[in-house]
């Protein structure tokens, strides 16, 4: 017999403004600024920039975890990891990833689709230039998602780096550690509602074909999902 608390009596009923397609920027990066500005200046949201990351093997095997969003623009949304990692491993073999910003505080969520790219060189080094220089270190002293015997093992490891690499001293760049930029096919704005009855409104890329040979360009289609 389960004695805990049971999920099945969770329940929240959520009272927004509705989402309209009207009311969306027309692509979907400038509207994610629009939510993530407001996002960011809400006090009931703590790290806006924090994203689950979900990957899969080429057979389909998937896998989450939670990282941060370090840059965003019209090519794609960028986080920071060690390629070795599984997330880097599963992209390296399947290049295709999921983001999902879990706004709960404001009924929202931010869904991106799309395929995922190592950014440039100097651009992962420009970004670790400004990381902490603890952080830079940790990129060094872990080796991550590999086994490790013991949290002293890695503290070890680090303390290592701390002495090599003393505050005034600049750290190189681990060669396996860089950028991943999801450059997204499809954006899912969602909002919640009472009884269930959430908007959802997913951008979708569509590839266009000039004529006279101008070349090829893009754009976005809008669509509501039932909820």
């Amino acid at each position: 017999m389960n004695e805990g608390l049971d999920p099945a009596d969770m329940r929240e009923q959520y009272r927004t403004t509705e989402l309209s397609a009207a009311e969306l920027a027309p692509e979907p990066i400038a509207q994610f600024a629009r939510w993530f500005k407001e996002t960011a200046a809400s006090p009931a949201i703590h790290e806006p920039n924090a994203m689950i990351v979900s990957t899969a093997t080429p057979d389909g095997r998937p896998s989450s975890r939670t990282v941060l969003l370090k840059h965003y623009d019209r090519a794609g949304f960028v986080f920071f990891t060690n390629y070795d990692s599984r997330k880097g491993v599963e992209l390296a073999a399947n290049p295709y990833a999921s983001l999902l910003f879990p706004w709960h505080p404001l009924a929202r969520q931010v869904v991106v689709t799309g395929r995922a790219e190592r950014v440039g060189r100097d651009e992962t080094v420009a970004y670790f230039r400004t990381r902490p220089h603890g952080s830079q270190l940790g990129a060094w002293a872990s080796r991550q998602s590999s086994v490790i015997a013991s949290r002293a093992e890695l503290l070890a490891r680090y303390e290592e780096l701390a002495a090599r690499y003393p505050a005034d001293a600049q750290v190189p760049v681990p060669p396996e550690w860089g950028g991943i930029r999801v450059v997204p096919d499809a954006v899912e704005f969602w909002q919640g509602h009472e009884n269930r009855l959430h908007d959802r409104l997913r951008y979708v890329r569509e590839e266009v074909r000039e004529e006279g040979g101008g070349g090829d360009g893009e754009t976005w289609r809008v669509e509501r999902l039932a909820p």
